[in-house]
């Protein structure tokens, strides 16, 4: 990963989450696929199901599931199966589907439950979308009509038309619902078992855990509009030429992609493929000869039939050749600078996983016999990844000092950094000191909360000397109390930089916020900007133990020149 970026812990959690559910369906997906074990998908969906509702028991961030969704679907091109696009819409639809559950029902049985089932049902509504999408509206008066013959011949009382739709819609309610229970189960056994050490399932399937590297590919922008322009452009003139013009356009179409994409090209020596198309061409020619009321010419029927595959044809292969083109590096990059920006990290950090991942998915055998021991010992290996990615993705924290001598804008600097940096969007905390002034005489100071700018009084010529004094001023309970408040509360909260005014003497001594300031270089979760006196800097660098990434002397520079210093030191 990039060294000049940092990838935050949502999307860690997400990219390892992806990475298991991609290494199954890479994995167990080729496995089930290439057997033609019924409800293949939905034996994925299932696994990925268990994986996500158990790991959020452990890993409670919103947002987890659609970006793991994400991350899931876009490793899917690593997949040696040709057709893809289909497989990442039902992936991240999934994930989507059950993070608005459990968002609007609550990380709770109902909320998993009700997702899954809804996660699980999307692989039927998809099929059937598809089969709308590729062959037309012919595809449902097909059905329809073989419906309705089936009910005739069989001398059945009942439609049933919307019959076979709703056995399958109930089986595939039943495996969200069993889905869910082994997710739920597993993630209270994580909860209950989470002191156990977590131990690596070892290669209990093998095969190839490498990824192959890809020829290379020469992506193009022109080429990735003109395959929109062609497969969208080819299905509107369906209806507006002749079958003979629009087929030989089709033709020349998927001539062109099979030329310029291989991926494209496998999917026209596919067997299945041609089988179908011969199968829906004759049951078409049937359909709209014999069983339809209206009287069509066998010649006509026929021509509806290879105009239904045509049609599926371009779709298939234009889907096949647009995930081609955007997987452009350009695309990528453009993505990068989106609000999606971790994406591409989060991404890169998956890839370094996928072949570990790959190695660890145990055979469906395994999965069958004891499911929750399977999931459990996989998020277990999970959970020794994400330690591991935390210690490699350490945050560094950096501290910078403004120094200079009384009087010269130390606090005025650090007021203008303040502004620059919230005007790049960078979360500043903390506090400063603000001069008091009085007939052209200092005073005191007030102690000034960045978040809220509320004030206190902090330092005064008279008043009550109990806290003791800095120079000639008075250290007021008040003041102090409310500084030291908001600079523990802030150990523990991610922000970007952490802003402490006027460190000096008092500090040195332990005194004043030299407790608060230890702690905070002791948590390392934000970066410091100080404001040190000249007088005494060496003695608080040594004395404090703070390692300065710039020293910056009010005096000598101009302090825009400081805040562009620090933006290009934390810009991530």
């Amino acid at each position: 990963m990039d060294k000049g970026q940092k990838l935050n812990e949502k999307w860690i959690k997400a990219s390892i989450l992806g990475t298991i559910w991609a290494s199954s369906e890479i994995v167990l997906g080729s496995f089930l696929h290439n057997l033609r074990i019924p409800f293949s998908g939905n034996i994925l969906t299932a696994i990925a199901l268990v994986i996500l509702i158990s790991a959020s028991y452990k890993w409670k961030e919103h947002g987890l599931f659609w970006r793991a969704g994400i991350i899931c679907a876009l490793l899917k091109t690593m997949s040696p199966s040709a057709v893809i696009f289909g497989p990442m819409v039902a992936i991240l639809s999934e994930a989507i589907l059950l993070e608005i559950s459990v968002r609007f029902l609550g990380k709770n049985i109902t909320g998993f439950l009700l997702g899954s089932i809804l996660a699980m049902s999307w692989n039927l509504i998809q099929k059937i979308f598809n089969y709308v999408i590729f062959y037309g509206y012919n595809i449902v008066e097909l059905y329809s009509n073989l419906m309705k013959y089936a009910q005739k011949q069989l001398h059945l009382q009942f439609d049933v038309v919307w019959a076979p739709i709703v056995l399958l819609l109930a089986i595939y309610i039943l495996f969200g619902t069993f889905s869910a229970m082994i997710g739920i189960k597993t993630g209270r056994k994580l909860l209950t078992h989470s002191n156990e050490p977590g131990k690596v399932l070892q290669n209990m399937q093998t095969g190839n855990s490498t990824t192959k590297k890809s020829s290379i590919f020469n992506y193009s922008v022109p080429w990735l509009f003109l395959n929109i322009i062609l497969m969208f452009g080819s299905l509107i003139l369906i209806n507006q030429i002749s079958f003979v013009a629009w087929a030989t356009l089709v033709s020349v179409i998927v001539f062109a992609w099979a030329v310029r994409y291989k991926r494209a090209l496998r999917q026209l020596v596919k067997p299945k493929l041609w089988i179908f198309f011969i199968a829906t061409t004759m049951v078409a020619a049937f359909v709209f000869t014999t069983i339809q009321a209206e009287e069509t010419r066998i010649i006509d029927a026929i021509i509806i039939g290879v105009e239904m595959n045509l049609r599926a044809i371009v779709l298939i292969m234009g889907f096949s050749v647009l995930g081609t083109e955007l997987y452009n590096p350009k695309i990528r990059k453009l993505l990068g600078k989106s609000r999606f920006k971790q994406l591409p990290l989060a991404l890169e950090l998956s890839l370094e996983s996928l072949p570990s991942m790959i190695a660890n998915i145990p055979d469906l055998k395994s999965i069958v016999r004891n499911p929750v021991h399977v999931i459990h010992q996989l998020m277990k290996h999970a959970e020794l990844r994400l330690d591991e990615i935390r210690k490699k993705t350490a945050f560094k924290q950096k501290v910078f000092i403004i120094t200079g001598a009384i009087g010269k804008g130390k606090t005025s600097c650090i007021k203008n950094v303040i502004k620059k940096l919230e005007q790049e969007k960078t979360t500043v905390l903390g506090i400063y000191s603000e001069r008091i002034i009085k007939n052209n005489i200092t005073v005191g100071y007030d102690v000034i909360n960045v978040s809220n700018n509320k004030s206190k009084k902090f330092l005064r010529l008279h008043g009550d000397n109990t806290l003791g004094k800095i120079g000639r001023f008075v250290i007021y309970p008040n003041g102090f109390q409310m500084g030291r408040n908001t600079l523990n509360e802030l150990q523990n909260t991610r922000a970007k930089i952490i802003v402490i005014d006027e460190i000096g003497k008092l500090e040195i001594d332990g005194g004043g916020w030299s407790e608060c300031l230890l702690n905070l270089i002791k948590t390392r979760n934000n970066h410091l900007l100080l404001a040190v006196r000249e007088e005494v800097l060496e003695k608080v660098i040594e004395n404090l133990g703070i390692e300065a990434e710039i020293i910056y002397n009010v005096s000598e520079n101009k302090c825009e020149d400081f805040s562009q210093r620090i933006l290009q030191f934390i810009n991530y």
